[in-house]
């Protein structure tokens, strides 16, 4: 079914953003459905993704970012650059340290946001399954009642290893300061202020 957990979040990202940012990177932009709503804000979006017929699919859908075929835990990013760097369901592909490269490619006053991913299952997760699967048939009614029977291209998947407790560990120690709340469907947001 097309429910898409991670654009459910996309409004809730948006209020995230520093007041007057102009630059942001979108690290893992799938199809770039996000990297776009960014440059609709104003932002100059650089928006990297290591899967190129992802990139390929978000390419094709235009709007506006610079999109590069670029794995962001190793590619060179400049420092003191972006007001906000997002990272919707990426994180989890690479490995936790690479925040810390993120930290330093944030300008001063930069916003890091990250939409993560998290393995074992909590209480509020219980709660979630039965939302979820109203969303799934909500959505999956409305697209079938306006004629579209095929699924939008998708970013590979792959199932993150750290627990919500260990996530929130690991990243008071590399991002002093940041602040971490867990989410319905799976996910968590992970806010910094550089």
């Amino acid at each position: 079914m097309p429910f898409d957990h991670n654009d459910h979040y996309h409004r809730l990202l948006l209020r995230h953003l520093p007041p007057g940012g102009r630059s942001a990177l979108d690290v893992g932009c799938g199809t770039g459905r996000f990297a776009r709503r960014l440059v609709a804000r104003g932002y100059r979006v650089d928006a990297l993704d290591p899967d190129p017929a992802t990139l390929a699919a978000a390419e094709a859908s235009g709007g506006g970012p610079r999109y590069r075929l670029a794995d962001a835990s190793t590619e060179g990013l400049p420092e003191a650059h972006y007001d906000v760097i997002t990272c919707l369901a990426s994180l989890h592909h690479m490995p936790f340290g690479t925040l810390t490269r993120f930290r330093e490619a944030l300008a001063p006053g930069g916003r890091l946001l990250v939409l993560g991913c998290y393995a074992g299952v909590t209480p509020r997760d219980l709660a979630a399954v039965p939302v979820n699967a109203v969303a799934r048939a909500a959505v999956y009614g409305a697209e079938r009642a306006r004629g579209i029977r095929t699924p939008p291209r998708r970013a590979p998947v792959r199932q993150p290893e750290m627990t919500l407790p260990q996530v929130r560990a690991e990243s008071a120690r590399l991002l002093p300061g940041s602040e971490l709340r867990q989410l319905l469907f799976w996910r968590y947001l992970l806010t910094y202020t550089k």
